[in-house]
């Protein structure tokens, strides 16, 4: 506890506070909202550090120079009073030096605050509109990507694969609002087949916006699962959001998850399906998942493709059969279909999996559901391996339903037998514990209190003939 107070009084807190605002990206509610629940600011940067910025670097230049100037007159209210009595010196100037670490923690937001409201919002207004007449003008496909998970895998599976036999652009990294989408129409060339655009569901309405801004012709809903429920509030609420992009799009060119069983009550008729058994009226066979990727068949008539893939797990397969039949569908060659399908790897702590001391490990760090915890255990289950570890933190922004998610977060790790079942310590970790007793876990269950030195250290741990999956992170921002 007086260590926690202490911190507030470093020369390090400054910093923090800067961290905690660049880390929310500069939005005051959760920024208060995380200042609020911290106890220990010397632990706030633990895992990560400030990224130096120019605003970020302005920020703190301009935070130190205020809390030194309250320093400074609380410290001179104080001589004052000690030197020539003067009244309410003292109360006023110790006032001003142990408030100054809270006062300027929340100064600092009024300023933020006021440039995003008369500045910042007002012009991404105008760019956002303006880009409405890009979007309108262009005459070729735009695919909209939308969904509580695997958007941006989707995305970029598309981009893969299409650009074998067509100009296609796509969205960048996880871009993925209004004013994102309004920078790519920007940055077109104009004479591009193919529009690939990633929507992203902050907050209600979202994604009705970005499709009545970007006016797609077809549409990808990637699935539906507990996600950003801290401000959709239910799960139908967010559903109902993802699917208003079906509105805007015919029928037969709306392509949905099938395997998604929450996005299943939203499907109307019409709208098509896709899965690890049939995508567009290809039939799939053959499914073969091991370390090097995935390997499957699809049959449609007497047409007949072979392909392979780097992804890993069954869970790849009804997005890789999609985005196939999509491209035979647009003109694509057998050839050209099988060299984009051949050319898909594992993204970036999605299903990454690498040696490590003669162990292979599954990083898939970035996944953030409970869909993709179902496929990570999956591939735990289906996958060789001398010694199986499963390693999580558990899920962010499940809502209400948190306890529940992560009791059967729990009951699916269970069911993939693992050897040993590795915890790191948070708010979550209890109800994980249950769904594992739930389901009869008998493994041995560890729970770590240090997560950054046991990611750190992984290679102590594990050995040679392991199988490791790591799913999930957890941000600094969550208790």
């Amino acid at each position: 506890m007086i260590r926690g107070l202490l911190s507030l009084f470093s020369w390090n807190y400054p910093r923090v506070l800067v961290y905690m605002l660049q880390n929310t990206e500069y939005h005051a509610g959760p920024y208060l909202k995380w200042f609020w629940h911290t106890t220990h600011f010397e632990r706030v940067m633990y895992r990560r550090t400030l990224e130096p910025t120019m605003a970020a670097r302005m920020l703190l230049l301009a935070l130190r120079a205020g809390m030194a100037s309250e320093i400074f007159i609380g410290a001179g209210l104080i001589y004052l009073w000690w030197q020539y009595d003067l009244t309410g010196g003292l109360e006023f100037g110790a006032a001003l030096l142990l408030a100054y670490p809270v006062v300027w923690a929340h100064l600092v937001v009024v300023p933020l605050a006021l440039g995003r409201m008369l500045v910042v919002r007002p012009r991404q207004w105008r760019t956002i509109q303006a880009s409405r007449a890009i979007f309108t003008s262009f005459k070729g496909i735009k695919i909209a990507v939308a969904g509580s998970y695997g958007k941006t895998s989707m995305k970029e599976l598309l981009l893969t694969v299409l650009s074998e036999g067509k100009k296609v652009a796509a969205t960048p990294a996880n871009k993925n609002v209004a004013i994102s989408h309004a920078h790519f129409a920007y940055s077109l060339a104009g004479d591009e087949d193919i529009l690939i655009i990633e929507y992203g569901e902050g907050e209600p309405g979202d994604v009705r916006r970005f499709a009545a801004i970007t006016q797609p012709t077809h549409a990808v809903i990637t699935g539906i699962a507990p996600a950003h429920l801290d401000r959709y509030k239910t799960l139908e609420a967010a559903a109902r959001d993802i699917f208003h992009v079906a509105d805007v799009v015919p029928k037969d060119h709306v392509y949905i998850n099938g395997e998604s069983p929450d996005a299943l009550p939203f499907v109307t008729p019409g709208q098509q399906l896709y899965s690890e058994k049939n995508a567009l009226g290809w039939k799939i066979s053959g499914v073969r998942v091991n370390l090097d990727g995935t390997h499957f068949t699809m049959r449609k008539g007497k047409h007949t493709l072979q392909l392979q893939s780097g992804l890993l797990g069954r869970h790849q397969v009804g997005p890789l059969a999609l985005v196939a039949a999509l491209a035979h569908e647009l003109g694509l060659t057998d050839a050209q279909i099988q060299a984009g399908i051949a050319k898909t790897h594992p993204f970036e702590h999605r299903m990454q999996a690498y040696q490590l001391s003669g162990a292979w490990v599954i990083d898939d760090t970035y996944n953030g559901n409970i869909e993709g915890v179902r496929a990570g255990t999956a591939l735990l289950r289906e996958l060789p391996g001398k010694r199986k570890v499963y390693i999580t933190p558990g899920l962010v922004d499940q809502g209400k339903d948190t306890e529940a998610v992560h009791e059967r977060m729990g009951v699916l790790i269970a069911e993939a037998h693992p050897d040993v079942v590795v915890l790191m310590h948070h708010s979550v970790t209890a109800a994980i514990e249950r769904g594992l007793t739930q389901a009869g876990y008998a493994g041995e269950l560890m729970i770590e209190n240090d997560p950054l030195y046991f990611y750190t250290n992984l290679n102590l741990f594990i050995a040679t003939g392991d199988l490791v999956v790591m799913q999930n992170d957890w941000p600094d921002n969550y208790a």
